[in-house]
């Protein structure tokens, strides 16, 4: 519960209404290397080339890094999002959504406590704060305009990781 409050505290402090998509110290240049760093340790750990995705169009996401299923103990892809309001990541098995997050992918034997642990452990190397989906996806109560596209409340997700 503390660790949950101390993350809702980060989710407001970089919640600024007048930079919706981005941080106002945004670095594209900066957020590509970071983002290829961890891309490259990620495939490193385990041992393969993971897919990327840096298109992320009209969205506070900035990318996404797939482990593929061929490389995981379960045999279910590992997804990494990455936010372009570092230091936000979410790690979620098979695809976000999937599971209400890691530990239900994990109580279903979905996901290796080992597997997640190469994850969380290049993200905290590379300064990445891993939000937990389940966290995520708390009915969002920030500051900014959004203009959410889903159906329902807009949440923590949408505001982070979700398309404007």
């Amino acid at each position: 519960m503390e660790r949950d409050a101390s993350l809702m505290e980060m989710l407001r402090h970089l919640d600024d209404p007048e930079w919706p998509e981005a941080p106002a110290d945004y670095s594209a240049a900066d957020a590509a290397a970071s983002f290829n760093r961890l891309a490259g340790q990620i495939g490193s750990r385990f041992s393969t080339t993971c897919e990327i995705d840096r298109d992320i169009q009209d969205s506070a996401q900035y990318g996404r890094i797939e482990v593929p299923w061929e490389s995981t103990v379960c045999g279910t892809r590992i997804i990494v999002l990455v936010s372009k309001f570092k230091p936000l990541a979410m790690v979620a098995a098979d695809n976000p959504g999937a599971y209400l997050g890691t530990d239900e992918a994990r109580a279903e034997g979905q996901l290796d406590a080992s597997d997640l642990e190469k994850v969380e452990q290049v993200l905290a190397e590379l300064g990445y704060v891993e939000i937990p989906e389940e966290l995520l996806t708390s009915r969002y109560d920030g500051s900014t305009l959004l203009l959410f596209h889903g159906s329902g409340e807009p949440t923590w997700w949408d505001r982070f990781f979700g398309s404007f």
